[in-house]
């Protein structure tokens, strides 16, 4: 690898049979449609039209995250659809079924959000609740803290864990690989080619799950500076904190991503041992994917997307 790493702000998310890379000024996903042709489709980023305040420091992590949540939804249902794993419906079809779609959508996300908050949040209150009650010398708030983070975390790395069981999944983790493989490559200044993205690592600091992991961790901390008992109001106090521990969250791994120190590798290591369930080695095919998607989105000038 080459001594001179050229850190960028450059960021993907695997696909359905594809990859999604987020540049400076293009975003590209390139997918492989039934045939097995590459099929690339390229946006403008949507981050360059917030306004400055959006920008700033411990600001910017809630803002990244719902964009990046809601555009890689977008991003994800068209892979999709590129993939064929949704049928070809006629004109008339579509649009007949347009507001049905609609509504489905909306009432999923619902409920999927309300599963979220009830999984990670409230469970884990309500059962510190309860251990409290019958062995009252664990109820302080450091406990509570230790307790319900590390319940959030189970829950989260099982999930992960769990999805290695679905073929389709598995296949979604070995996009996931190349996606990392292929920023390492350009960072390492490497022609993007497959044999030079096959020699790299995987495990990249600014993963996505790192940071929700990292966000995790975050909120054992905050946690134990809410002295409150009841778990449903102790709930609501921690969505309230949320953009707090999401905004330090992304700090942390904006600081893993620029710098390679002692400490760099302490904060990003809980991520990096995840990456282990999350990410799986490419093959070519998969790794072309990426390459396709990462050259679409670079600049002539490297410092547009430099960390």
């Amino acid at each position: 690898m080459s001594k001179n790493i050229h850190k960028t702000s450059i960021g993907g998310q695997a696909l359905i049979e594809g990859v999604m890379m987020r540049g400076p000024k293009t975003t590209a996903m390139a997918v492989r449609n039934p045939k097995g042709e590459i099929v690339l489709e390229t946006f403008d980023t949507p981050v360059n039209a917030r306004p400055k305040i959006c920008k700033m420091p411990f600001i910017r992590g809630l803002f990244n995250m719902i964009d990046s949540l809601r555009f890689g939804y977008k991003c994800l249902m068209r892979s999709a659809e590129i993939a064929g794993l949704e049928e070809e419906e006629e004109e008339k079809d579509k649009a007949k079924n347009k507001i049905i779609m609609s509504l489905l959508t909306t009432l999923s996300v619902g409920l999927a959000v309300c599963l979220s908050v009830g999984l990670f949040m409230y469970l884990p209150s309500l059962l510190f609740h309860l251990l409290s009650d019958a062995v009252p010398a664990i109820g302080t708030n450091v406990w509570r803290g230790i307790f319900e983070g590390l319940m959030r975390m189970i829950i989260f790395i099982g999930y992960m864990a769990s999805m290695l069981l679905m073929k389709d999944m598995r296949r979604t983790f070995m996009y996931h690989g190349a996606e990392h493989k292929t920023i390492f490559c350009y960072e390492n200044g490497l022609p993007l080619t497959v044999e030079n993205v096959r020699k790299m690592r995987r495990f990249h600091p600014r993963c996505g799950t790192s940071f929700l992991l990292l966000v995790l961790i975050v909120g054992i901390v905050v946690s134990m500076f809410i002295h409150v008992d009841a778990p449903l109001l102790r709930t609501v106090i921690k969505l309230l904190t949320l953009p707090i521990v999401v905004g330090i969250g992304y700090e942390l791994i904006k600081f893993t991503g620029r710098h390679d120190s002692l400490l760099s590798k302490i904060i990003s290591a809980p991520g990096v041992w995840l990456q282990h369930i999350t990410t799986i080695e490419p093959d070519d095919d998969q790794i072309a994917c990426a390459i396709r998607s990462m050259e679409s989105v670079l600049t002539d000038n490297p410092e547009d997307d430099k960390w």
